[in-house]
């Protein structure tokens, strides 16, 4: 099932793809930094692709969100067979584009640089621990849409608030059906539960 390309988008959807509050995209519509339309007899602004297109690359936002449509994954964990198995489905899944790091330094790294939309973050990293991942994320402001599910073997329930304290946004314990990660992320996505069982 391929999406197709959408050719309008909502304020909301353009805030989500630029990775901006939806009240900045309408500001920038209204002083006519981001061309587009009113919806006739209603105040719905509305967007059309190539407007955005060029805003984004006007003001030097990544624009792969916008040409793939895909939702970017950054799948942080040491355990490379797991890796394998969860890129593998999301791959297959199609709406995914996947990205992975072994350690939580090289995370550090890739989450400022690749801008994802979730993070899998395993709890138990050879280097930093999870906790301490979710802190970074989210003394980010720029990353307040970034959503974390947080997975791991061996944590007892007061480290599970804990993490939910530090900003992940789920947990699951290890081990678990790739399918039940994928129905979390749909839900933290906002996306259509798989449908293929």
């Amino acid at each position: 099932m391929v999406r197709s390309m959408k050719t309008v988008f909502t304020t909301g959807e353009a805030a989500k793809i630029c990775k901006v509050s939806q009240q900045t995209i309408i500001r920038c519509f209204d002083s006519g930094q981001l061309k587009g339309f009113r919806v006739p007899g209603s105040r719905f602004r509305r967007i059309p692709r190539d407007q955005l297109f060029h805003f984004m690359r006007d003001n030097g936002i990544p624009t792969d969100a916008l040409e793939s449509g895909k939702r970017k994954i950054l799948l942080v964990d040491d355990d490379q067979d797991l890796v394998e198995l969860i890129t593998d489905v999301l791959e297959r899944d199609g709406r995914f584009e996947v990205r992975t790091a072994n350690n939580g330094f090289d995370a550090g790294m890739m989450v400022k640089e690749y801008r994802p939309d979730l993070i899998v973050l395993d709890v138990m990293l050879p280097d930093i621990n999870g906790k301490e991942v979710c802190q970074r994320v989210r003394s980010d402001s720029t990353m307040d849409e970034v959503r974390i599910i947080c997975i791991s073997g061996m944590v007892e329930e007061d480290k599970i608030d804990d993490l939910r304290e530090s900003g992940a946004n789920d947990f699951l314990h290890k081990p678990f059906e790739v399918e039940a990660l994928l129905d979390r992320m749909c839900q933290l996505l906002e996306l259509e539960t798989a449908a293929v069982r």
